[in-house]
């Protein structure tokens, strides 16, 4: 996911706890220089973001970017509601599927591909209170698995 030596800026890790994944989408951001500068500084965030399609675009809402400290002009507000670049293909796509029942549309990380700043962001719907459950006791019970085969492999 994170291959060719692009760099993650922000991570949207309780999405990938609350959420299943269903398809993911590369986007472009519309950001200004400042903001560019303070994501590329790792002061982003994308806890409890999403994307909306409005007017036939599509908006990240919610995410934050902290003012960069160096700006000499105007400052940004950090929650502002910030454009995302697509192909009209995908808009139409995510359109659709915004619009299924259930379904939502949330970042999953910010990164840098070929020096721009890309956002992850996946059709994703809901998971149950049941199915957290139940994928907890998967992970710990392979941890415990593991566990055991290297105590048998010590001894």
């Amino acid at each position: 996911m994170n291959g060719g030596g692009a760099r993650t800026y922000a991570r949207n890790k309780k999405a990938l706890h609350d959420f299943a994944i269903e398809e993911t989408y590369e986007a472009g951001l519309q950001l200004t220089g400042p903001e560019v500068k303070s994501i590329r500084a790792g002061r982003a965030n994308l806890k409890e973001s999403y994307a909306r399609v409005r007017e036939g675009e599509v908006f990240l809402i919610g995410a934050h970017v902290s003012p960069y400290e160096n700006a000499t002009h105007r400052q940004q507000l950090p929650t502002r509601d910030r454009k995302l670049l697509l192909h009209r293909k995908e808009i139409d796509r995510l359109t659709g599927k915004a619009q299924e029942d259930g379904k939502t549309l949330i970042p999953l990380r910010l990164y840098d591909k070929g020096g721009n700043v890309k956002l992850e962001i996946a059709v994703a719907s809901r998971k149950k209170q049941y199915d957290k459950r139940r994928e907890i006791a998967k992970k710990t019970a392979d941890r415990e698995i593991e566990r055991a085969m290297k105590e048998r492999l010590r001894s």
